[in-house]
């Protein structure tokens, strides 16, 4: 019996050590060190802890960051144009270009001196640090032996800790996982700096200066300071010209050809506020206008107290669109002419409309607005820009980047008409009220343009539709008519117009010869529904296609429910 105690007894013992040793190793720390790899990248450049998969060049003020680099976290609307070999970078009052291996770079079209270039190596696009420092407030931190870059903008922050080995240890690992079983990347003496990314299994994720990430205890680190890049004092936004206390009552000009507006002939127009004459065209691919300025025109409107915002299209032709946009060379031409035109005739701004567009050139065309803008605001100009309902053709509405444009120009104008075309396949309205509506709302709820940059766009026209009964098929076409011209028809032909509903117009139809005519008609009832739309919506204004169209009441109409009242 007592050699059995003793043998339970020894079985027990021997339990134990082993419990005690499996124990001892389960929580005796891997001493084993490994390198840390940076994945091959010769300069590796993290932010926020994550390393880019392209490298800097260069130490000290000669270092470069790739371009897409900047693009990525910094400025996703830096540009690097191939055909021009440039790079361009836009804010809100500057175009600056710079040209690879030039040590001239152009501010608004100023040069000014580069101590080092932009370059192209190996098809990677890099920035001269400098210009970074200067035009984003970046900051900047390189280790000096790895070359390691940690990039930060304006805004960031990062928490700083420092180790703390506890007692009979001179310093803390930094570990290839959360565990103290995981190999060693560094070892950290009392003090040592390192920054703090986040927390894991109760570890924190850290990362010294030289580049190594790894993980290290929470109570072997001391939080230490926050630093925090400061935010540059924001410019002054650029606040666009608004009527006092009223809304935006603009119509456009239609001008063919030079001194043929005969102002005599135009009535009073109350509530108008800005006329936008079709002044300026698209001539050739190398960016040449056409210019049909009537400095008579300029005149009589300045007397009446219009603003006069000049209309610059493309033409509507696609190919030479391509082209003018093509490079900042071609872009910049057509600028320059329009700045020159607005200084000549005393503008207050500019409206464009580019129709017929190529989806390709849609980042094209948006560039050219943002290198427009920056320089017709520093001449104190209005620009404003025409854009469709979303949805439709690529060359009618998809070509539109209205997010990006919206963020950019004082003032977007639907053109909230042609729901039915010249030669749409149905008859219908040019215009139904809840498309024209939903064309407004679509457009702020989805690409985010502020109602208080939304101007809606009205037709001043109609048109009658004709269906005839063609080989057992239903043939349709029209005919656009001025708002009298629809009442001539509707008076000699004693026709009784009836309250169309569903789009809010009013309607006639007849029949002639074996055809059924039907007009859905602009006229007083209509006008006042859509100058509502801005008023419940809270838009910045209205504007009609076009001046001449109209009968003379619409604009008594309009002004009633723009107008602004005492309370």
């Amino acid at each position: 019996m007592s050699r059995l105690i003793v043998l339970a007894a020894l079985a027990w013992i021997a339990y134990s050590v082993v419990l005690v040793y499996n124990h001892w190793q389960e929580n005796l720390p891997n001493k084993e060190h490994v390198p840390f790899v940076y994945d091959g990248i010769e300069q590796p450049i993290y932010y926020q802890g994550q390393l880019y998969s392209l490298s800097a060049r260069g130490q000290g003020d000669a270092l470069q960051l790739p371009l897409d680099f900047v693009r990525e976290y910094i400025d996703p609307y830096l540009t690097y144009e191939e055909e021009s070999h440039s790079v361009i970078l836009t804010t809100k009052d500057r175009v600056i270009r710079f040209k690879t291996e030039q040590l001239t770079a152009y501010m608004n079209e100023q040069p000014f001196d580069l101590e080092y270039p932009v370059e192209v190596v190996d098809e990677i696009v890099y920035m001269p640090i400098a210009p970074l420092l200067d035009f984003y407030g970046i900051r900047i931190m390189q280790d000096e032996t790895t070359g390691v870059v940690h990039v930060m903008k304006q805004g960031d922050a990062v928490q700083w800790g420092i180790a703390v080995p506890g007692e009979d240890m001179e310093t803390i690992a930094v570990r290839t996982a959360p565990t103290i079983k995981a190999e060693i990347y560094a070892d950290l003496r009392m003090g040592e700096e390192l920054m703090l990314w986040g927390e894991e299994q109760g570890w924190y994720i850290v990362q010294l200066t030289n580049g190594i990430l790894g993980y290290a205890r929470k109570q072997d680190v001391q939080l230490s300071k926050i630093d925090q890049v400061p935010m540059e004092p924001k410019t002054v936004p650029n606040v666009p010209w608004q009527p006092l206390g009223g809304k935006v009552n603009l119509t456009w000009e239609h001008v063919t050809a030079y001194g043929k507006t005969n102002t005599s002939a135009i009535g009073d127009m109350p509530g108008l506020n800005v006329v936008s004459p079709t002044w300026f065209h698209l001539k050739d691919g190398k960016g040449n206008l056409t210019n049909l300025a009537d400095p008579a025109y300029m005149s009589w409107a300045h007397d009446r107290g219009y603003q006069v915002w000049a209309l610059f299209s493309n033409n509507f032709d696609p190919d030479i669109t391509t082209e003018a946009l093509a490079s900042y060379d071609t872009r910049m031409h057509m600028i320059k002419q329009l700045l020159s035109f607005a200084e000549l005739y005393n503008l207050q701004g500019i409206n464009i409309d580019f129709e017929n567009v190529y989806l390709k050139d849609k980042d094209k065309l948006t560039q050219f607005v943002r290198e427009l803008t920056p320089l017709a605001h520093e001449q104190g100009l209005v620009i404003s820009i025409d854009v469709t309902v979303r949805g439709g053709s690529e060359m009618w509405s998809l070509f539109l980047d209205r997010k990006a444009l919206g963020e950019i120009v004082d003032y977007m104008i639907l053109m909230g008409y042609d729901e039915h075309w010249a030669s749409s396949p149905a008859a219908g309205s040019v215009a139904s009220l809840s498309w024209a509506e939903k064309g407004i709302r679509d457009i702020i709820a989805y690409d985010e343009v502020p109602a208080s940059k939304m101007i809606l766009g009205v037709p001043f026209y109609t048109r009658l539709w004709a269906e005839e009964v063609v080989d057992g098929k239903v043939k349709v076409s029209s005919r656009a008519l001025y708002m009298s011209g629809a009442q001539k028809i509707i008076a000699d032909r004693g026709l009784t117009p009836v309250f169309d509903e569903k789009t809010g117009q009013n309607y006639v139809s007849y029949e002639e010869d074996g055809i059924t005519y039907k007009m859905w008609i602009e006229d007083e009832v209509s006008m006042r529904a859509r100058a509502e739309i801005v008023k419940r919506l809270d838009l910045a204004g209205i504007a009609s296609w076009r001046r001449g169209f109209e009968t003379p009441n619409i604009w008594e109409v309009i002004e009633d429910v723009l107008k602004v009242r005492p309370e």
